[in-house]
């Protein structure tokens, strides 16, 4: 890490200081994504300021998502995030496509889930039975998404094994099912305290919440998903043309 200068006569507050010194050095690549920085202890002693000040700067930065912060593991600049084109693509390709490396754990599997909304999405009955999975999938080791699908009874065939190593679309392809076009809506929402915990994020955070139904070739709904997104690793990109 680049050492770090601060003007004690500034009537610029310290933390701040601190905090656009690392941006600077972020900005300038003498900070690389996913490098690690001193503790807040090493930061405070090189610094000769207090702890809660060193502590309020990197605050400053893990809200602006340019840094990260878990247990065991550090404060780390943030990775590259995931930029996403609005194309009926799986995550799981992307991220292949991109040179990260995937890694899908999966939280929730069955072939019989009742879900009224998820089966109106689908235009089936209230009562089918659906396939459904919910996976966090990960990219280079950082949670990335919560990703939660429902599928029609004719891909009760899948399994939470191939889940966690193939991405869905691609198996649904292989079962004649590989979504063609889709409807979807993006919003936001603040993640609820188990979502933070598995997304390694400070309960009540933003994310990016995209809810899609898929069909087929044959105008057949093939998917519901209703995914979310860590907003400070993954945006979505739009080409917009003038009429």
């Amino acid at each position: 890490m680049p050492p770090l200068e601060i003007d004690r006569r500034s009537p610029v507050p310290l933390y701040f200081q601190i905090g656009r010194r690392i941006e600077e050095a972020i900005e300038r690549g003498e900070l690389a994504p996913g490098e690690k920085l001193p503790t807040e202890i090493e930061l405070a002693a090189t610094l000769d300021i207090s702890r809660p000040t060193v502590r309020r700067a990197i605050e400053e930065l893990v809200g602006k998502g340019l840094l990260t912060r878990r247990r065991g593991v550090g404060t780390r600049v943030t990775d590259v995030q995931v930029r996403r084109r609005i194309a009926l693509t799986s995550l799981y390709d992307d991220l292949v496509a991109a040179g990260r490396q995937p890694l899908t754990r999966v939280l929730r599997f069955g072939t019989d889930r009742v879900d009224r909304h998820a089966a109106r999405m689908l235009g089936l009955p209230g009562t089918e039975q659906l396939v459904h999975c919910e996976r966090l999938r990960l990219a280079d080791g950082a949670p990335l998404a919560l990703l939660r699908n429902w599928l029609p009874p004719r891909f009760a065939d899948l399994t939470a094994d191939a889940l966690a190593t193939h991405g869905l679309y691609r198996m649904m392809a292989e079962r004649n099912g590989r979504p063609a076009v889709a409807r979807q809506r993006i919003t936001a929402k603040a993640a609820t305290p188990e979502q933070a915990r598995l997304l390694d994020i400070g309960p009540h955070t933003p994310l990016i919440s995209m809810q899609r139904t898929s069909f087929d070739s044959t105008g057949t709904a093939v998917e519901y998903a209703d995914n979310l997104y860590r907003a400070d690793h993954y945006a979505i990109e739009v080409t917009v043309f003038n009429r």
